[in-house]
């Protein structure tokens, strides 16, 4: 009985391995320096700048290879060695970015004033003119880029750098849609770009429409579809609501998730509620009483539900993981969730600690 159980156990970790192993996913965006103001001052305190690497695909590659899913990160990037600098740290996690392009002038910055539990953090953009801004239509070779990889995931951050991004974006949609490959998204509306004449709403639902899986929050849905939801019910009813509505503006769409924050006085309540494949789930409520770093959290939540969607997990097991990746990513510095699979499964089983792991 005992040469069975493991025999079976064995098993059952050769074929959660092998799912993982043949996963291969790709995502395209722009690679950024995030230039942070130190020691907590504002811009116009700034006298010392800490550097750290980001962009919200990027983000996403670095957990999931973290968790022991192969990514290729796809970008234009300029040949110096600010871009080298981005590369290095990319490749440091294991992420494949052979099949980045080079051209352009410099590379993307976005600049950040910390905030506290008082006053919100500040981001200003530097990205007009980047290499990834001004990509033009056939710079990718998408049949060739994607031709080894079984997903594709994008973010609404490229069509709103400019309008030549989100071109490049749409071919590699349409050829990810053509060779069959599950295609995923996140809404990530950012108010500070769209600055090229263009509203959202008249790019992202065409980009949008092929998206099997999908994150998203009510605010960016209801800009680039005009889907309102009453504000006075709960968040579960409000999500349910949405999740039909978009159906007939996605209608490939097989999974939504969302992450809500409140605040609880000094501290801030996190959940994640989904919908796979005509089900929902949620998570009880988690209560972060300090935020290190917000920025990535999002990226980390997506990550989070990817593994689990790869790996077969079952909804709840999903929502479980996008969850407890979006919770630890607010205790780290930087756009990078830097976390294993060890850590997230501990929080997943015993919640936040500050006992020393020794």
């Amino acid at each position: 009985m005992l040469k069975l159980f493991r025999e079976f156990v064995a098993k059952k970790k050769l074929n959660m391995n092998t799912i993982t192993s043949q996963t291969r996913i790709a995502a395209f965006g722009e690679l950024l320096l995030r230039m942070n103001v130190a020691n907590g001052n504002r811009f116009t305190q700034a006298n010392e700048i800490k550097i750290h690497v980001g962009g919200a695909e990027a983000n996403v590659c670095v957990l999931l290879s973290q968790l022991g899913i192969e990514t290729d990160y796809i970008s234009r990037l300029p040949k110096n060695d600010l871009a080298q600098l981005a590369l290095n740290e990319l490749q440091k996690y294991k992420v494949n970015t052979s099949k980045c392009v080079y051209g352009g002038e410099r590379l993307g910055l976005y600049f950040v004033e910390s905030g506290n539990q008082i006053r919100q953090s500040q981001v200003i953009y530097d990205r007009s003119n980047s290499s990834f801004a001004t990509i033009q239509k056939d710079q990718i070779n998408w049949d060739e880029a994607l031709k080894d990889v079984t997903h594709f995931h994008w973010s609404g951050i490229s069509p709103g750098v400019s309008n030549e991004a989100g071109l490049a974006c749409k071919e590699a949609i349409l050829t990810a849609h053509k060779k069959g490959l599950p295609i995923s998204s996140d809404f990530n509306y950012r108010s500070k770009l769209w600055q090229y004449g263009k509203h959202p709403s008249e790019i992202m639902p065409d980009l949008l429409q092929y998206s099997n899986i999908t994150v998203a929050d009510l605010d960016a849905i209801e800009i680039y579809f005009g889907i309102k939801t009453n504000k006075n019910e709960s968040d579960e009813n409000r999500f349910q609501k949405t999740f039909e509505l978009l159906k007939n503006k996605m209608p490939f769409l097989k999974t939504l998730a969302m992450s809500f924050r409140k605040s609880d006085g000094p501290a801030h309540l996190y959940k994640g509620l989904l919908i796979h494949e005509g089900n929902f789930y949620q998570t009880t409520e988690h209560k972060i009483h300090i935020v290190t770093d917000q920025i990535g959290s999002g990226d980390a939540f997506n990550a989070g539900l990817l593994y689990g969607l790869s790996n077969q997990l079952s909804g709840q097991e999903c929502i479980e993981w996008a969850t407890a990746c979006g919770v630890i990513k607010q205790s780290i510095h930087g756009d990078f969730a830097i976390s294993s699979l060890d850590e997230i499964s501990h929080f997943i089983k015993n919640g936040s600690s500050n006992r020393i792991n020794r």
